[in-house]
């Protein structure tokens, strides 16, 4: 299997040594870099692309919120895992607003941080125990949804088709394919009008 180009945005150098540390004998894993603030990172960005980046939160010179979006605007393709020390619900759902596709604490562990970098790099979401919980406790019953499978629902609320989806994003029908199956999974439904009824129901459409 190809190896996962990592990048990794913290301004605390232990945390990014300890990531190195703790990924160096991850044949699946090649760290390609690392930044510690939103400007190198942006940079780093024009030179080279990862597919998965771990994005501290609170950087010194931007939110990492606000850096999360740029990123997503410009390289689509990058997925982001928001690393954070903060499990509040209010982060973690501008994050994942914002185009995050994973939530991390940074206290997890090796194979935690394994898992979220298979789980995304599937074009699924990934959530640190301690995030989902604290989603759940604040009462945010309906599905936590990425930037991505937003819009694509909204386009089938359109009754546009796989094909359609895919030139209007500029991504293939089989990738839209594999987030309509993810939305179905979130929803717990088994076919899509159904899923646009209930996206309506909690005002997601």
């Amino acid at each position: 299997m190809k190896s996962v180009k990592l990048f990794i945005v913290d301004d605390h150098y232990m945390i990014i040594e300890g990531i190195v540390s703790l990924m160096k004998n991850e044949t699946a894993i090649n760290i390609i870099g690392h930044a510690q603030n939103a400007q190198s990172c942006m940079t780093f960005l024009q030179r080279m692309l990862p597919d998965v980046i771990f994005l501290d939160i609170n950087l010194p010179d931007k939110s990492g919120i606000d850096i999360c979006k740029e990123i997503k605007t410009l390289y689509p393709t990058i997925k982001i895992i928001a690393l954070s020390t903060f499990n509040q619900n209010s982060y973690i759902l501008k994050m994942l607003d914002n185009g995050a596709s994973g939530y991390l604490l940074k206290n997890a562990t090796k194979e935690e941080m394994l898992e979220a970098i298979q789980t995304v790099i599937q074009h699924k979401q990934y959530l640190a125990k301690e995030a989902a919980e604290s989603i759940k406790e604040n009462g945010t019953n309906k599905p936590i949804l990425t930037r991505r499978e937003k819009e694509i629902l909204q386009l089938l609320a359109q009754g546009l088709t796989s094909n359609d989806i895919g030139k209007q994003l500029f991504i293939s029908p089989t990738t839209v394919d594999t987030h309509r199956k993810h939305l179905l999974e979130k929803f717990k439904v088994n076919n899509t009008p159904i899923l646009i009824k209930m996206a309506t129901e909690f005002g997601l459409i």
